[in-house]
C-alpha cells in the first residue's frame, strides 16, 4: 500500500497494522495519507465556533502538515480514534478508588471502560484500609490493597483493549500505608500484578525520616489514626533492592508533585498514569504530542544549530492541535469530561532527542548535552505558555483558571492548566522515524523482522552517513556493529564516534538522571525515563540514584538493571500462514553444564547450554539401556526450539515440572517424578546457579516481540518493538 509520504517501510507497516480504520472484517479502509487527513479534519474541526470554516481549513492544512511531515504527532489513541465512531483521543486517565466495596469495583468498572477505549488508567490505593482493619458494617476483615489490586489485574488482563492496545496501569501507594512493604514486595513473584507498573509515593516527611536515620508514622487511611512506625532506612532499603531486583517499584516524589499541582483547591493529586509523567487528579485527563525535535537542525556555515524560529511556530500550533483534541475527543465517562474540560491539561513533549544531539555532535553524557536539554525545554515552555494565553484571549482560560495558583501569582489568563509534559514515544517514534523521547538511542543497528521470519539490519541514518564520510563502511566495521548492536565493543570504530553514538547502557546512569532533571526544570508534568543500569549494579547504586533523583528536584524515577526481569513475552496462538516464529540461528559455540539425575530407569544426564543472549537447548542422554531415549530426545528437540524462539522459560519449566512417570514413582532410587520433570528441575538449577546468560551483552534483551520476535527497547515503564510497532506498558 502506498503512502505517498516521507515515511520509511517501517513506519507505513507499523501504520498499517496498528492504526488504520479498518472495515468489519478487519481489512484497511484507507491509507496512512488518509489516516493523517482524518485526524486533521477531526481535530480542527474544534475551531469552527471560534474562527468559522475558512480557519478550521486553515488549521487542517496546518495540522496535517506537521503531521505528515513528521515533524509532531500526537499520542496513539488520537491517531486511532480521531474522525471514527469511537472518538476517544486521550492516552492518560487516573481514578480515584475510595474506600468501600461499592467504590472499589465502581473504579474496576471504569477501568474496564477507558481500556475499551484505548486509554491508560493510573490509581491510589492509599485510601484503602489496611489489610486486618476491621470491616464495622459487616464485622469483617479487610484484605487490604495490594489484594484489590490483584482484581483490577485481572479485569485487565480480561479487556485487553478489544485488542487494539493492551491495557496498563500504575498502581502508587503512599509510603505511610500500613500495608507499605507488602505492597513494595508484590511483584517479587514474576507473575503477578504483570499490568502494572507500580510506584512508592515518598513524603518529605519520609525523605526527612531517611536522612536524619529516624523512623516515620504509618497511618490507618480509614481513621486517620498512626498504626505504627518503620524505620525510614529499612523500608528505603526494601524499595531499592526489590527495583534492582525486578524493576519495580518505581519512586514518585510525592510532595514535590503536589508543590506544583496547579488546581490545589481542587483536591491532591494521588497518582500518575501509566508511565509516571502524567500526575493528575481523580478522573482527570490528559493528550499529549511530542516535536520531533531531530529535524529541528539547520547548517549555518558547516556549524550545525537548532532552528529556533521554525522550532517556535511548530509548538505554538502544536499547542493549538492539542487543546482542540480536548474539544473534539469523546470521553468514557461524564466525571472524566466535566474534569478534563475544566482543567484542559495538555502534555506537549519531545522526541528525536538523541537524534538532535548527534546531528549536532554533542555526546548524550556531557555537560553540553545538559546545557541544550535546558535551553530546548526553557523555549518549548516558553513558548508554550505564550500559545496557551494566546488561545484563552481567543477562546477563554480553562473554567477553573480563578481557582488557580496561576490567577494567585498573576498570570495573564491561560487556556490550558499544564502545557508541557516528557512523555514515552515508542509508537510514534517509529511512525517519525527518530530517536524515543528524550532516550538516549537504544543501540545504533536495530533488527526488523520482515516476511516469512527473516531479519534485516537498519543502522541508524546518521551513523551510516559518518561511517561511509570516514571510509569505515569498507573496512567491515558494519559487520561488526551489526551483529553487536552497539559500538562499544566493536574494533576499528573512532573513539568519538563511540561517545557520540553511546546507546542506553553505555551512559552511565548518573547521566540518565541528570538529563531527567534537565528536561524536568522546565517542564510542568513530570518526564518519563528510564535509567538504564547494567547488570553487575548493586542495591546500593540504586539508591545513590534515588538520592540523586531527589537532589535534582525529579518528580520521581523508574530504574532498571539489565537483566533483572526474566523473559515474560508469550507468544499468542498459532503462526499466520506463511509466517510465524522463526527460532535465533543456533551460535557455533555454546556453553552449560550437566547433571546426573536418577530416573526410574536408572541415570538421566541433562545438559543446559547457553549462548550469548540465554539459555538456548537442552540435550538428555541415559547411561544404561532401557528407559524411553526417543522420547526424551524429542522432549529437549521441542524445548530447545522454543529456547531460541523466546518463549517464557518459566512457562516452560512450569509445563514440565511435576509430569509422573510410573517406573520413577514406583523407584525407591528416583530422585525425581520423570524425565520431563528432571529436565524443568534441571533448567531451573542451572538459572539459580548461572543467572541467565547475556545479561552483560549490551545489544542482547530479556524480551522479544511476542508478534515478530524481533527485540524490544524499554522506555519509560513501556517496552517497545521497533519491528512491528507492538507496545506494552508494564513489565
Amino acid at each position: 500500500m502506498g503512502s505517498g509520504l516521507d515515511l520509511s517501510d517501517n513506519a507505513i507497516k507499523v501504520i498499517e497494522r496498528r492504526y488504520l480504520a479498518r472495515d468489519p472484517e478487519g481489512h484497511p479502509v484507507e491509507t496512512p495519507l488518509e489516516m493523517f487527513e482524518r485526524v486533521a479534519a477531526a481535530v480542527s474541526a474544534s475551531d469552527v465556533p471560534f474562527r468559522g470554516r475558512e480557519g478550521a481549513e486553515r488549521s487542517r492544512s496546518e495540522f496535517l502538515e506537521m503531521m505528515t511531515s513528521r515533524a509532531f504527532l500526537p499520542n496513539s489513541p488520537t491517531l486511532m480514534n480521531a474522525g471514527r465512531p469511537l472518538g476517544q483521543l486521550s492516552a492518560c486517565f487516573v481514578l480515584p478508588v475510595e474506600d468501600s466495596m461499592e467504590g472499589i469495583f465502581e473504579a474496576v468498572k471504569n477501568m474496564a471502560l477507558i481500556h475499551k477505549s484505548g486509554g491508560g488508567t493510573g490509581f491510589s490505593f492509599s485510601r484503602l484500609r489496611p489489610r486486618n482493619d476491621v470491616v464495622m458494617s459487616t464485622k469483617g476483615i479487610a484484605s487490604g490493597p495490594v489484594s484489590f489490586m490483584t482484581v483490577f489485574d485481572a479485569a485487565t488482563e480480561t479487556v485487553k483493549q478489544g485488542g487494539t492496545r493492551r491495557g496498563a496501569n500504575m498502581g502508587v501507594l503512599r509510603v505511610d500505608h500500613p500495608d507499605i512493604l507488602r505492597f513494595i514486595h508484590s511483584k517479587e513473584q514474576f507473575d503477578h500484578l504483570n499490568n502494572f507498573n507500580i510506584s512508592v509515593a515518598l513524603t518529605r516527611e519520609f525523605m526527612r525520616a531517611l536522612e536524619e536515620g529516624d523512623s516515620y508514622d504509618l497511618v490507618n487511611p480509614h481513621v486517620g489514626t498512626v498504626a505504627g512506625r518503620l524505620d525510614a532506612r529499612e523500608v528505603f532499603d526494601d524499595i531499592a533492592l526489590m527495583a534492582w531486583k525486578t524493576g519495580d517499584p518505581g519512586v514518585i516524589f510525592l510532595d514535590r508533585m503536589n508543590e506544583h499541582n496547579p488546581t490545589p483547591s481542587l483536591g491532591e493529586i494521588e497518582s500518575t498514569n501509566p508511565c509516571g509523567e502524567q500526575p493528575l487528579l481523580p478522573y482527570e485527563s490528559c493528550n499529549l504530542g511530542s516535536v520531533n525535535v531531530g529535524l529541528m537542525v539547520v547548517d549555518g556555515g558547516g556549524v550545525p544549530s537548532i532552528d529556533y524560529p521554525r522550532l517556535e511556530i511548530l509548538v505554538r500550533e502544536a499547542i493549538h492541535f492539542l487543546d482542540n483534541v480536548i474539544d473534539a475527543s469523546v470521553y468514557p465517562l461524564t466525571e472524566i469530561a466535566e474534569v478534563t474540560r475544566a482543567n484542559r491539561k495538555i502534555g506537549l513533549g519531545v522526541m528525536g532527542f538523541a537524534d538532535l544531539l548527534i546531528r549536532l555532535g554533542i555526546p548524550y553524557d556531557s555537560e553540553e548535552a545538559l546545557s541544550t536539554a535546558r535551553e530546548l525545554m526553557f523555549l518549548i515552555a516558553g513558548v508554550a505558555r505564550e500559545a496557551s494565553a494566546a488561545l484563552a484571549v481567543e477562546r477563554g482560560p480553562f473554567p477553573n483558571f480563578e481557582r488557580s495558583t496561576y490567577a494567585r501569582e498573576g498570570s495573564p489568563p491561560l487556556r490550558n492548566a499544564t502545557t508541557t509534559t516528557i512523555a514515552p514515544t515508542g509508537s510514534i517514534s517509529i511512525i517519525a522515524g527518530c530517536s524515543s523521547g528524550i532516550e538516549p538511542l537504544f543501540a545504533v543497528a536495530y533488527e526488523r523482522r520482515v516476511l516469512d521470519g527473516e531479519s534485516l539490519v537498519e543502522f541508524h541514518p546518521e551513523f551510516l552517513r559518518i561511517a561511509k564520510d570516514r571510509g569505515l563502511a569498507d573496512d567491515g566495521v558494519l559487520d561488526g556493529v551489526a551483529a553487536e548492536g552497539c559500538l562499544g565493543r566493536v574494533e576499528g570504530v573512532p573513539g568519538d564516534l563511540k561517545r557520540l553514538f553511546a546507546s542506553a547502557l553505555e551512559v552511565a546512569p548518573e547521566w540518565h538522571v541528570r538529563m531527567q532533571a534537565a528536561f524536568q526544570q522546565h517542564t510542568d508534568n513530570a518526564v518519563s525515563k528510564t535509567v538504564n543500569l547494567p547488570a553487575e549494579a548493586t542495591v546500593e547504586d540504586v539508591e545513590a540514584l534515588y538520592a540523586l533523583a531527589y537532589e535534582l528536584c525529579c518528580k520521581g524515577i523508574t530504574i532498571y538493571r539489565y537483566g533483572s526481569r526474566p523473559a515474560q513475552v508469550l507468544y499468542q496462538g498459532a503462526p499466520s500462514v506463511g509466517g510465524g516464529l522463526r527460532p535465533r540461528e543456533r551460535q557455533k559455540v555454546t556453553k552449560g553444564s550437566t547433571e546426573k539425575v536418577k530416573i526410574g530407569c536408572g541415570n538421566l544426564y541433562v545438559t543446559v547450554n547457553s549462548d550469548d543472549e540465554g539459555i538456548c537447548e537442552v540435550f538428555t542422554s541415559l547411561g544404561r539401556a532401557g528407559g524411553c531415549p526417543s522420547q526424551s530426545e524429542a522432549t529437549s528437540r521441542l524445548i530447545s526450539l522454543g529456547l531460541r524462539s523466546g518463549i517464557d522459560i518459566d512457562e516452560i519449566t512450569e509445563q514440565l515440572k511435576g509430569i509422573r512417570c510410573m517406573s520413577s514413582i514406583r523407584s525407591k532410587q528416583a530422585e525425581v517424578l520423570s524425565c520431563p520433570d528432571a529436565i524443568g528441575k534441571a533448567i531451573e538449577k542451572y538459572l539459580e546457579s548461572f543467572g541467565q546468560p547475556g545479561g552483560d551483552d549490551l545489544q542482547a534483551t530479556d524480551h522479544r516481540c511476542p508478534e515478530c520476535g524481533a527485540r524490544m527497547e524499554l522506555e519509560g515503564g513501556c517496552r517497545v518493538c521497533r519491528s512491528c510497532g507492538f507496545s506494552r506498558c508494564g513489565p
